[in-house]
């Protein structure tokens, strides 16, 4: 007897079939989109870097603009000194750090911004040129209340005086720890100082409740410690001598960083996503 339009076995079949056309569209889409997901990502990065430094505008060309003001270095954390044996647009400090060849774990002491694993070089994005430069973009990021935060941070040519902090990726609470991104919160940091007066590479910098008074103070954020916490603890660990201390210590010091000498490496370049 012929079995209906409406049978068990027919159903199953017309659903996998169903199955099987659906994920073929949706792989040849993710690969067809990936070049321009991947030049959306490097495109928002470059807006970001621009955005810190207070370069941005809207509507500008951004491509042209960061080819113009920013050059990428860099840096070996351990020395402060940059590094040749990567090609700072192609290389991943984020993915660095998960390579054993190329990254290290941190103890307990040293793990105050929750990072775990953190890599030996880092890149820094300069404005107006490597010699004396105007400003020094850092890659930041450290453990909020919800996961990960991951940011850049504007320091004047002197190695000490911050020109602004943003953050592009997180998981904050809207209205409370979100805030990082509110730019009457941002506009605080302006001026603000890093290092004290002694020259070692200890950040003094700080979030601080009830009103930030001094030039190393900046106002928590209202109802989310923390996130302020998180914000603390990350720029204490990026600002000290295991991440960009010994770095920033040459442009105070008046020694600028110059170019290390040429070694013999186990490791390739990272290639971000």
């Amino acid at each position: 007897m012929a079995q209906g339009n409406n049978s068990i076995k027919k159903v199953l079949i017309v659903a996998f079939a169903l199955c099987i056309v659906c994920s073929v569209i949706v792989s040849t889409a993710a690969v067809a989109l990936r070049p321009a997901q991947q030049l959306n990502q490097e495109l928002d990065r470059k807006t970001n870097i621009l955005n810190v430094a207070k370069l941005y505008e809207p509507g500008m060309d951004v491509e042209e603009v960061f080819s113009e003001e920013i050059t990428a270095r860099v840096v070996d954390l351990d020395t402060g000194e940059y590094s040749d044996e990567f090609d700072p647009d192609t290389y991943d400090s984020f993915e660095a750090a998960r390579d054993p060849a190329s990254g290290r774990t941190l103890s307990g002491d040293q793990d105050i911004a929750g990072l775990s694993r953190v890599e030996n070089y880092a890149t820094v994005y300069l404005i107006g040129g490597e010699d004396n430069p105007e400003q020094i973009v850092l890659p930041i990021r450290g453990q909020g209340l919800w996961g990960l935060m991951r940011g850049f941070l504007a320091v004047e040519g002197d190695g000490n005086t911050i020109v602004s902090i943003t953050y592009y990726e997180h998981s904050e609470t809207p209205g409370l720890g979100a805030e990082v991104n509110n730019p009457r919160w941002q506009a605080q940091w302006e001026g603000k100082k890093i290092y004290d007066e002694e020259g070692d590479l200890s950040p003094e910098i700080h979030l601080t409740k009830g009103g930030a008074s001094g030039e190393y103070e900046v106002d928590a954020l209202s109802g989310a410690t923390l996130t302020s916490n998180g914000v603390t603890n990350m720029l204490q660990f990026w600002l000290s001598e295991e991440a960009f201390g010994p770095y920033l210590a040459k442009f105070r010091s008046g020694t600028e960083p110059e170019d290390a000498e040429e070694t013999d490496t186990d490791f390739e370049d990272v290639e971000g996503a």
